[in-house]
């Protein structure tokens, strides 16, 4: 698909991961919707970055566990930018709770966790179909973590979440074809971010240890791999796994 002229929202935006993502799309020619919870100046950040690029950009609050917030965000998105065209579901939540400590991880955290990883991206989703549909293409893209594919990350309910997201992608490809495709991009360790600033020190210390790069991943790899997803018009229900060699030994 060419990007030029398209329009993508971005959930998470306001964060280190989101900002690279919508700075890469913009890049790519989109114009670019920035969706955020509460960090405005991030969101606002992201968004003078995309419009320095030369894109029409904006910001939008959304708060993907109040489900009554999605379609009432993706109408301005469509409002704001006139079409959407690619949605990257990116924005996410987890909390360090060790994998032994069961009684820790409280049946509060567990609804969190599904409900921003897994029901919010579907929900998004869902709103934001009929306006690909309308453009006769569209593209999205989920942002899981290796946590989907191998036990592991900052809690069980965060690697299930993630693992959830995983299959929802190759639930959704084979649903949305032939004129969306829905892919995802599953990263290690993103150095830099919020995310992973709440992963247990001793756990990502093990994971830059354990990579066959010794580091954790580059969040300007992820973006780019998103891009390559949204362009590529043969490709669907993928997961690429950006992790500095850590999932595959």
């Amino acid at each position: 698909m060419e990007l030029k002229g398209r329009a993508a929202l971005v959930t998470g935006g306001s964060g280190s991961l989101g900002s690279a993502i919508s700075r890469a799309l913009a890049e790519a020619g989109c114009d670019v919707a920035v969706g955020y919870v509460g960090n405005r100046d991030g969101a606002a950040e992201t968004v003078g970055a995309v419009e320095k690029a030369g894109r029409k950009a904006c910001r939008v609050q959304v708060d993907q566990t109040q489900p009554a917030m999605i379609e009432p965000s993706v109408e301005r998105v469509v409002r704001e930018l006139g079409r959407l065209d690619i949605l990257v579901n990116n924005a996410a939540w987890n909390i360090g709770v060790p994998f032994p400590d069961l009684d820790g991880l409280t049946t509060e955290i567990w609804d969190r966790m599904m409900a921003t990883n897994v029901r919010g991206p579907f929900e998004l989703a869902r709103a934001a179909v009929p306006h690909m549909r309308a453009q006769g293409a569209g593209r999205i893209v989920n942002i899981a973590s290796v946590s989907g594919l191998k036990p592991g990350g900052s809690s069980i309910a965060y690697a299930s979440s993630k693992a959830a997201l995983i299959h929802l992608t190759r639930c959704l490809a084979l649903t949305l074809a032939p004129a969306i495709t829905v892919n995802c991009v599953a990263p290690g360790l993103v150095e830099g971010t919020r995310m992973a600033l709440r992963i247990p020190v001793e756990a990502a210390d093990r994971v830059r240890r354990e990579a066959v790069l010794q580091r954790g991943s580059d969040a300007t790899d992820i973006a780019s791999q998103v891009v390559t997803f949204c362009r590529a018009d043969s490709v669907t229900g993928q997961v690429a796994v950006i992790d500095a060699g850590y999932f595959f030994h």
